[in-house]
C-alpha cells in the first residue's frame, strides 16, 4: 500500500540508528557552555511577525523572501521562527531578565525554520544551537563567545575551521559608510537585481550579502567597513583581536563578513569549513547593541551566535570524527511461558530501579526468535528464563562478547549481575590495557560504596 503522505520538502527524520549523533553533539554543546555560566532558556516556536521584521530586520533575505508566515485564527500575523535570537531577546525583556545580575548568559537548542530551496546542509527545518550573552559591553565578552565556540568543536574533535572576523560599526560610523556604498554602487543600477536596487535606498550593506552572481561581482569592488570605524569602534575591534591572540585563536580578517541580519552591530564572525562545499558557515555571529532597544527595552549591549547543528555533523562525518559507540541493553531477558514472564517483570523492575538498561520480549515470540532479536538489539548479556528456572530459582547468564555463561541465583539477581559483569569487563580491560572506571561499566546504575 502507498504511504498517504511523505516528509514535507526540506525536513529531515532523525531515525533511531542515528539520533544518538544529535544527543552527543547538543550534550557537548550544552556541556561546554554550563562550564562559561550560560543557562538554557526555551522559547516558543512562532511569534508575533513584527518581532522579527523589527530585530532581524525587514531589508534581509530571511524576512523578504525565507520566512514562514501566517495569520492564525484570531487574524494575528504569525512566524514561525528563522532564528533564536529575536525570540530571546523577546523573552529577556518581557521576563524582566534586565533587572537580574547582568550580563545574563542563556544558551538554547532549537528549532528554525526558513523557505529556501533544499541542500546538504541547508534545511526548510534545521536545528541550531544558540548563545545570547545579554548585557556585555567589554570586547572581552566578543572573545569570550568566540572562545566558547572553539571549544565545542575542539571537544567534537573538528578540525580545519577558519574563524573570520569583521567589524561592521555602530549605527554613527556606519552612516558614513553607507554613504560610500550608495556612491559605489548607484554606479551599477542598471546592472544590479530588483532586489538590490531596493536595498541600495533602504540598506545598501544588504547588497554585499546578495547571492546574484552578478551583485556578488560587483560588490568585490565596494568600500571596505573596517575604513570607516569610528576610534570607538576601531579601538573596541583591535582588543578583540588582542584577547583572541592572547587566547591563541587563529583568525582571518574578512572585510566582507556582513552577517544575513540587520541586528548586528561591531564585531561579526563566522566559523566556516571547507569540508561540506558551499554550504561551510558552521557557525555565525556577533554583537547587537542596539537590538532590545529597537524591541522596546532599554539601551543594553549584547551578542551571541548560532551554530547550525545539521551542518556540524555533516562536517563531522567528512571528516571522520569520532561518535561514541550507541547505547545497548544491557541486558536482554528470554522468558519462555507466563511464569517465566512474570519473573521477568520482576527481574527487569529490580535491574532498572539499579540504572541498568533491560529489554524482554513484547510479542511472546519462540526461543530462537527472542535470541535473534536479543542479537540484533547488541544486548550485553542475555538470560532464558522457563519454568525450570523459575522452579529451581537458577538462571544462566550469558556474556554475548565472550559466550561465557555464569550461574545466578534468581532471589539475588541483581547482585549476581554485577559480579559477573565486573569480572567481565575487568578483563577486557586488561586485555586492552585500559584505566578501570567502574561507573562506565553500563549505560546506567553505579555501584553503592
Amino acid at each position: 500500500m502507498a504511504l498517504i503522505t511523505k516528509a514535507i520538502k526540506g525536513t529531515k527524520d532523525v531515525l533511531p540508528n542515528e539520533s544518538y549523533k544529535n544527543q552527543y553533539i547538543e550534550a557537548t554543546c550544552l556541556g561546554v557552555a554550563e562550564n562559561f555560566g550560560y543557562k538554557e532558556m526555551r522559547t516558543p516556536v512562532f511569534e508575533h511577525t513584527e518581532l522579527f521584521q523589527r530585530g532581524v530586520g525587514d531589508t534581509t533575505d530571511v524576512v523578504q523572501k525565507e520566512m514562514y508566515t501566517f495569520d492564525d485564527k484570531g487574524g494575528r500575523s504569525i512566524t514561525l521562527r528563522p532564528e533564536g535570537t529575536a525570540g530571546a531577546a523577546r523573552a529577556f525583556l518581557e521576563n524582566g531578565l534586565s533587572n537580574e545580575a547582568l550580563p545574563q548568559k542563556i544558551c538554547y537548542l532549537t528549532s528554525c525554520y526558513r523557505y529556501e530551496k533544499p541542500q546538504a546542509g541547508r534545511l526548510r527545518e534545521f536545528h541550531q544551537f544558540g548563545i545570547e550573552c545579554f548585557g556585555a559591553t567589554s570586547p572581552l565578552a566578543d572573545a569570550e563567545m568566540i572562545s566558547l565556540a572553539k571549544q565545542i568543536f575542539d571537544e567534537l574533535g573538528v578540525k580545519d575551521l577558519h574563524l573570520e572576523l569583521n567589524s561592521i560599526g555602530c549605527p554613527e560610523c556606519r552612516a558614513e559608510y553607507h554613504k560610500a556604498l550608495k556612491e559605489y554602487f548607484s554606479q551599477y543600477k542598471d546592472k544590479l537585481c530588483d532586489t538590490c536596487n531596493d536595498r541600495l535606498e533602504r540598506n545598501p550593506m544588504r547588497i554585499l550579502d546578495c547571492k546574484s552572481p552578478v551583485c556578488s561581482e560587483i560588490a568585490k569592488g565596494a568600500p571596505v567597513v573596517l575604513d570607516y570605524l569610528c576610534d570607538e569602534c576601531r579601538e573596541h575591534f583591535q582588543k578583540v583581536k588582542a584577547y583572541l591572540d592572547a587566547a591563541n585563536i587563529e583568525y582571518i580578517v574578512n572585510p566582507q563578513i556582513v552577517r544575513g541580519l540587520d541586528y548586528y552591530t561591531k564585531t561579526v564572525f563566522e566559523f566556516v569549513s571547507d569540508a561540506i562545499g558551499s554550504q561551510g558557515t558552521v557557525c555565525g555571529g556577533g554583537r547587537y547593541d542596539g537590538l532590545l532597544e529597537e524591541l522596546g527595552g532599554q539601551h543594553t549591549p549584547s551578542l551571541g551566535f548560532g551554530m547550525g547543528l545539521e551542518r556540524l555533523q555533516l562536517v563531522m562525518e567528512a571528516q571522520g570524527c569520532n561518535f561514541p559507540e550507541p547505547s545497548r541493553p544491557d541486558l536482554f531477558i528470554v522468558a519462555m511461558g507466563e511464569k517465566a514472564t512474570l519473573k521477568a517483570v520482576e527481574i527487569a523492575k529490580d535491574m532498572r530501579d539499579e540504572g541498568f538498561s533491560v529489554v524482554y520480549d513484547l510479542n511472546g515470540r519462540s526461543l530462537r526468535a527472542q535470541m535473534k532479536y536479543a542479537d540484533k538489539l547488541g544486548a550485553k548479556f542475555n538470560v532464558v528464563i522457563g519454568d525450570n528456572e523459575v522452579e529451581n530459582k537458577v538462571v544462566s547468564l550469558k556474556d554475548m562478547a565472550t559466550g561465557k555463561s555464569s550461574e545466578i541465583n534468581l532471589d539475588t539477581f541483581v547482585n549476581g549481575f554485577y559480579s559477573v559483569s565486573m569480572e567481565s569487563q575487568l578483563k577486557d580491560l586488561e586485555i586492552n590495557g585500559e584505566a578501570f572506571d567502574f561507573n562506565s561499566l553500563f549505560s546506567g546504575g553505579q555501584i553503592d560504596e
